[in-house]
C-alpha cells in the first residue's frame, strides 16, 4: 500500500475521551501514533475526566506523558445528557475552529463521542471510530450507531461488527477489523503485579470479586429497586468485593448513595471513584469473579477466563462468551446462587479471543499511514446490500 508522506506537515489527529474507560481502551493508539513522530497529536479530555467526585482522572492522561492536552469541563454532577451532549458539541466546536485537526477518533458509545462525530461531520473533519457496529441493551446502542453514521472511518473489532456496519449502509473499503485496543493492554507485559496493585489502594483481602454497576438509563425509574437488591445480595454473601463508581450517567447519583449508606466502613467492601485501567486488568485477572452490568464482564473478563456474573438488560444482545458469563435478573436467589458457584475457589475457563490478538495499535498506525485514508472524501454516501445478500 501506498504510505503516508513523513516530508510533508504532519496531520494533526485529535483523540476525544471523556471516561477512565475510553482512555484505558484507546491510549494504545495514541500512543502508536505519537511514538511514530509522524502525526501531530493531541487528546480533548472531558466528561469524568475533569470531575473531582470521579478522582480527576484527566491526572492520568498527564502521567502518561502526552502532550497537547486539552482540558474541557462540559457539565458538573446531575447534568442531563442531552445538556452535556449539547455543551460538549459547544466546545468541540470552537476547539475545532482553533486547532483545525485533519481528524477527530471518537470511541464507542458515551455522548462526548456523539459530540465528536457530529462536531467533526459539520465541520468538515475526517472521523474515525472506534468499535462501532456492536450491540448493547440500553440507549448506548443507539448512540453508537449514530456515531458510526456520523463517521467517515471505522476500526472495528471483529468480522460481526462490520457485517453490522455493513447493513447500516457503510461503505465496505472504510471498515477496517482491527480487534479491540484494550487487548493490546491486556497482553501487555508491563501490567502491575498483584501485589504493587493492592499497595497501591491499600487492598488487604487476598481472595475477592470486583463490582461495577451502572445505571441502566432506558429503566432510570428501577435503578433504586435494582441497587438495593444487588447490594442486599453482596451483603448475604460471604465474599469480599471491590466496589468500583459507576460512569457519570443519569442515575448514578441513586447507586453512589447506596454504596455509601449500606457499604462503606464495611471490612468486606473496598469503593473507589477510579482506578486505573492497568491496575484494574490485573485485579481482575486475579478475582474469583467480577459482577455488575459492565461490558469488562463481557469482554475483559472472558478474554482471561474470569467468571462474569452479568446483572439485567444493560449488555443485551451484546457478544458473549457461551461458557463464563452467567446471566442473571435481580433475584437474590438467583445472584446469590452464581455467587456461591465461584466464592469458595478460583474458577477460569477457556479464554474467548473474539476480539483480536492484541495488535490493534499496530494494524491502526499501519492504515493511518495509507494514502487512502486521508484521500477519503467527507461526502459520505448510503451503500445499498444487493437484493440476494437481503
Amino acid at each position: 500500500m501506498a504510505t503516508y508522506n513523513k516530508n510533508i506537515n504532519k496531520k494533526r489527529i485529535v483523540f476525544i475521551t471523556g471516561t477512565r474507560a475510553d482512555f484505558g481502551k484507546i491510549k494504545t493508539l495514541i500512543k502508536a501514533l505519537f511514538d511514530s513522530k509522524i502525526f501531530d497529536v493531541h487528546i480533548f479530555a472531558t466528561g469524568m475526566h475533569m470531575l473531582a467526585s470521579y478522582g480527576h482522572t484527566v491526572h492520568e492522561i498527564e502521567k502518561h506523558g502526552f502532550p497537547n492536552i486539552y482540558k474541557y469541563i462540559n457539565h458538573t454532577e446531575n447534568t442531563s445528557m442531552e445538556s452535556i451532549l449539547a455543551n460538549t458539541i459547544s466546545g468541540l466546536g470552537n476547539y475545532f475552529k482553533e486547532f483545525k485537526p485533519d481528524m477527530v477518533v471518537v470511541h464507542g458509545d458515551r455522548v462526548e463521542a456523539l459530540a465528536g462525530a457530529l462536531a467533526g461531520s459539520l465541520n468538515n473533519i475526517l472521523v474515525a471510530h472506534i468499535e462501532g457496529g456492536e450491540v448493547s441493551g440500553t440507549i448506548d446502542e443507539h448512540i453508537r450507531h449514530a456515531i458510526s453514521k456520523m463517521s467517515h472511518i471505522h476500526f472495528v473489532a471483529n468480522q460481526e461488527a462490520k457485517t453490522r456496519l455493513l447493513q447500516m449502509g457503510e461503505d465496505s473499503s472504510s471498515i477496517h477489523v482491527i480487534g479491540s485496543p484494550d487487548i493490546d493492554v491486556l497482553n501487555s507485559k508491563k501490567l502491575p503485579s498483584l501485589e504493587i496493585v493492592k499497595k497501591r489502594y491499600g487492598i488487604k483481602f487476598n481472595k475477592y470479586a470486583i463490582l461495577i454497576y451502572h445505571s441502566v438509563t432506558s429503566e432510570i425509574d428501577l435503578t433504586k429497586k435494582y441497587i438495593k437488591t444487588l447490594v442486599n445480595t453482596l451483603l448475604n454473601s460471604d465474599m469480599n468485593y471491590i466496589v468500583i463508581y459507576p460512569n457519570n450517567d443519569p442515575g448514578t447519583d441513586m447507586i453512589s448513595n447506596e454504596y455509601n449508606t449500606n457499604l462503606m466502613g464495611n471490612s468486606r467492601f473496598k469503593i473507589f471513584q477510579s482506578i486505573r485501567f492497568e491496575y484494574f486488568l490485573t485485579l481482575m485477572k486475579n478475582a474469583n469473579f467480577i459482577i455488575g452490568n459492565s461490558s469488562a464482564g463481557v469482554r475483559e473478563a472472558p478474554y482471561c477466563g474470569v467468571p462474569a456474573i452479568n446483572i439485567g438488560s444493560r449488555q443485551n444482545n451484546r457478544i458473549k462468551a457461551t461458557k463464563g458469563v452467567f446471566n442473571c435478573n435481580y433475584k437474590e436467589s438467583e445472584i446469590l446462587g452464581c455467587i456461591n458457584k465461584f466464592s469458595s475457589k478460583k474458577i477460569r475457563f477457556k479464554s474467548v479471543k473474539m476480539f483480536g490478538k492484541g495488535d490493534s495499535h499496530k494494524k491502526f498506525l499501519k492504515i493511518l499511514k495509507t494514502r487512502s485514508v486521508w484521500n477519503k472524501t467527507i461526502q459520505k454516501q448510503f451503500k445499498d446490500l444487493k437484493l440476494e445478500n437481503i
